[in-house]
């Protein structure tokens, strides 16, 4: 099993989806890491070499921000938003839909359970 950013990647699956298991890895930023490593996406992880497993790390590790340093920018974006008091972080604030949908039907995953 490789390990790549802290994340142990699925066997079994080919190394271009794998990746996406990383947090701001998605399909495309996946395939365009490993032309730049210069791998074939189409590998097995099982498969997957040693020297490939480190190739991928050196390019994610220097052209890609992922797992807890993206996870704590986002956070900060996100209190930046409220602490100035914009129309965004007030949404935030309230835990009510931030993009603009309409709340007077729907909107249950964001607002939570109904109230009786």
């Amino acid at each position: 099993m490789a390990r790549i950013a802290g994340v142990d990647l699925p066997k079994n699956k080919r190394i271009e989806a794998a990746l996406t298991y990383i947090y701001g890895i998605g399909f495309t930023t996946s395939k365009k890491i490993l032309q730049s490593a210069g791998v074939d996406g189409n590998i097995r992880v099982k498969d997957l070499s040693d020297k490939d497993a480190a190739k991928i790390r050196s390019v994610i590790d220097a052209n890609h921000k992922v797992e807890g340093a993206l996870r704590s920018e986002v956070t900060m974006n996100i209190k930046r938003l409220m602490e100035i008091g914009c129309y965004r972080g007030i949404r935030h604030k309230k835990g009510l839909p931030v993009r603009g949908q309409r709340t007077r039907s729907n909107a249950r995953s964001r607002k939570g359970r109904r109230r009786r």
